[in-house]
């Protein structure tokens, strides 16, 4: 009896644990011209521009016809329909005792109060004055003309230049004030750096399209406007920034290296004189989400980390140089900010790495209050000047994301604030993507993974599979929620439904949000950990559903370093992928490093040092033993990822005597595509080489 008991119960189990792939819809009448072309189907999203100087409004970018021509609108933060705006508004700073606002105009500087009124010109001359920086005492104003560093009362005939730069030296920055009477200035030279060319062919005349790229080198001074003493804080090629306290007494310097190895935390007490390091990180693969920021009137600072192996959120004592980790756990600070001296307020995925919640956290008993609980993904979070209102964006499962707002000082319901989704949207019937969590192959990494079932689904069939590769690398893309990045793809995956093939798309690691091992683990060697993930997700698939994929037919796809990992993925496996469409890709990493050092040092080194992590993570070392067919499409002005790529890897298929491929190149377009036409053509290229190859 009792077996008989604990089988039921197995059972009823295992019947809760299955996905539900019975009866799964697909949208009826979709064609890929609707997907592609104007009116979008989903409408456009509305971007966050900046509120007023009241705080009380709001300006973004939209079209409330669903066309990609955007416009500017403004609406209340508390609700109301939006406006259309035929200017934008001024861009202002607001002063730290929020009373008034400075600005530029015909390159003069203004002030006035927060409606405008009582106008006031404060600095002019025949040159263009720009980036006016408040005093924390709301009485200066630092500026930049031609290069150079100035400051001046905004009340009394004060005007003093801090600056004076050589001919042919770089120009200064105002980084920060420390205090009300010490500037933090910065110069960034570039004269390293070197000229990469992204030819254009479309107009009259072919032009190189030069581009400077590389990482520059960068100093720190501070500028005691007292003594008119500057001081050299660190020189050299690095990844820093600079913050200063509202008394005065610290200045940070946030250091990493080129590489984003080493970090260091530098407190320079002006008090003393004195320098000291109180925060501290390496690690071998690359430091990612690192921040520093002072509270608002006190030397308390805000350090942001990811040494436990998760993003969070450390406070530093600065006159003890105690640091002291305030948040902790197998999840990610996704973003965080001051409200007060004793409040910050912060987003995380604790509850899911699919889903992102807002919290107050209180310094001074360490309570936390979560202020959201809808299951949902929220992200391009917005605080105002007067840290009142958050503007963030929210999204879940084929609910396209609006603008959303929490009065921070009356926090109770989330407010929406625009309605952008089009009522055509809803006449699709859009399957819900199955959203699974599961355990990779060495029974420790924890993997995301999105799957969608064709029309009519059956378990005793098999039917063809096309996965798609996210790019970026270091990004998150299956989340409970429409994807921002890729919805056109998605659209195109619920197209590819109604045509019977099943969708899979995995995180791969290399992805964000799952913490710091999950990211780095592709070091040195990009592809090789992303494509096993890939396949341990389509044999968690293959078992779910008792054998319905079928295996032989896998196709693979993805723009950007979803491309690399097509073509990756494609000669890595070839037993397990047989055929790949890849957009604007990587296929040679030394091509990307001279392009975006930013992006490829910190990840494979220096090709020059250790050429052995670029051959074996480039498509373009394996191109002769590719066995399965692939498409390469690609803008011919891309100047992220040259059309080199494209054009290396194809020669490298041509004198490997290998015709089992297609090309299609774009002359008028850049990394992104922006005609809808280039868009169409790009996949239905794919879709009828998927169709050719996989069926």
């Amino acid at each position: 009896m009792r077996l008989i008991s604990y089988l039921f119960a197995l059972l009823i189990f295992i019947s809760i644990q299955a996905p539900d792939i019975t009866a799964q819809d697909v949208p009826e009448n979709l064609t890929l011209k609707e997907i592609f072309h104007e009116p979008v189907i989903p409408g456009i999203r509305p971007s966050f521009r900046s509120f007023n100087a009241a705080q009380d409004t709001l300006y973004f970018s939209w079209n409330d016809s669903s066309y990609f021509d955007t416009g500017l609108y403004k609406m209340s933060v508390m609700g109301s329909k939006p406006e259309s705006v035929d200017e934008s508004p001024t861009r202002f700073t607001l002063s730290p005792n929020g009373r008034l606002i400075a600005y530029t105009r015909g390159g003069n500087i203004f002030v006035s109060n927060l409606d405008g009124s009582n106008e006031r010109r404060i600095v002019a001359s025949q040159e263009r004055e720009v980036n006016p920086v408040w005093a924390p005492n709301s009485r200066k104003l630092a500026f930049v003309r031609s290069g150079d560093v100035w400051v001046t009362d905004i009340s009394r005939p004060d005007l003093i230049q801090v600056t004076r730069r050589a001919n042919g030296e770089p120009g200064f920055a105002i980084q920060d004030w420390s205090g009300s009477n010490r500037l933090i200035l910065r110069q960034t030279d570039y004269s390293d750096a070197r000229t990469v060319y992204f030819p254009e062919y479309v107009d009259e005349f072919v032009t190189p399209g030069a581009s400077t790229r590389g990482i520059p080198s960068v100093t720190f001074y501070t500028a005691d406007l007292t003594s008119m003493e500057i001081d050299t804080l660190s020189s050299g090629v690095q990844r820093s920034s600079a913050a200063g306290s509202f008394s005065g007494n610290f200045s940070v310097k946030d250091s990493s290296d080129a590489a984003l190895k080493h970090r260091k935390v530098i407190a320079y007490d002006h008090r003393n004189d004195t320098r000291s390091v109180i925060f501290e990180e390496e690690t071998d693969g690359w430091l990612s989400g690192s921040s520093v920021s002072f509270a608002p009137r006190t030397d308390r600072l805000m350090i942001r980390s990811e040494r436990s192996g998760w993003n969070h959120i450390y406070i530093a004592n600065l006159f003890t140089g105690r640091v002291e980790q305030i948040t902790d756990g197998d999840y990610e600070i996704t973003w965080a900010d001051w409200l007060d001296d004793q409040t910050i307020i912060y987003a995380n995925n604790e509850a899911d790495y699919g889903e992102r919640h807002i919290f107050i956290h209180n310094l001074r008993d360490g309570s936390v209050n979560q202020l959201t609980s809808d299951e949902a993904y929220r992200y391009q979070f917005r605080l105002s000047d007067d840290k009142t209102k958050l503007i963030y964006a929210k999204t879940y499962f084929n609910e396209p994301y609006d603008l959303y707002m929490i009065d921070v000082e009356n926090p109770g319901e989330e407010v929406q604030l625009t309605n952008s989704v089009p009522d055509s949207f809803h006449e699709y019937t859009w399957q819900k993507e199955e959203y699974v969590r599961f355990t990779g192959r060495d029974g420790e990494t924890g993997l995301s993974m999105s799957v969608l079932y064709p029309k009519d689904f059956d378990t005793s069939r098999q039917y063809p599979v096309v996965v798609f590769a996210h790019g970026a690398g270091s990004l998150q893309n299956v989340y409970k929620g429409w994807s921002n990045n890729y919805w056109r793809e998605y659209m195109f995956h619920q197209y590819l439904l109604s045509h019977g093939y099943v969708v899979v798309e995995v995180d791969f690691r290399h992805s964000t949000g799952y913490g710091r091992k999950f990211r780095e683990d592709v070091t040195n060697w990009m592809g090789k950990y992303e494509t096993e993930d890939i396949v341990d997700g389509l044999d968690w698939v293959q078992d779910k559903t008792g054998g319905a994929l079928d295996l032989d037919n896998v196709g693979i796809y993805g723009g950007s370093y979803g491309g690399f990992m097509a073509l990756y993925a494609v000669t890595d496996k070839p037993d397990r992928f047989h055929a790949a469409a890849a957009l604007r890709k990587v296929t040679n990493w030394r091509n990307y490093y001279y392009a975006n050092p930013w992006y490829t040092l910190p990840r494979l080194g220096d090709p020059e040092e250790v050429p052995e992590h670029y051959d074996r993570s480039s498509p373009l070392t394996y191109a002769p033993e590719l066995e399965h067919p692939v498409i390469l499409l690609h803008g011919l002005i891309d100047d992220n990822v040259g059309a080199q790529d494209a054009f290396q890897y194809a020669e490298e298929l041509i004198q490997s005597g290998n015709t089992n491929f297609e090309m299609m190149i774009y002359p008028s377009e850049r990394h992104g595509f922006t005609s809808p036409n280039s868009w169409y053509d790009e996949y239905l290229r794919i879709f009828n080489f998927f169709e050719k190859h996989l069926k």
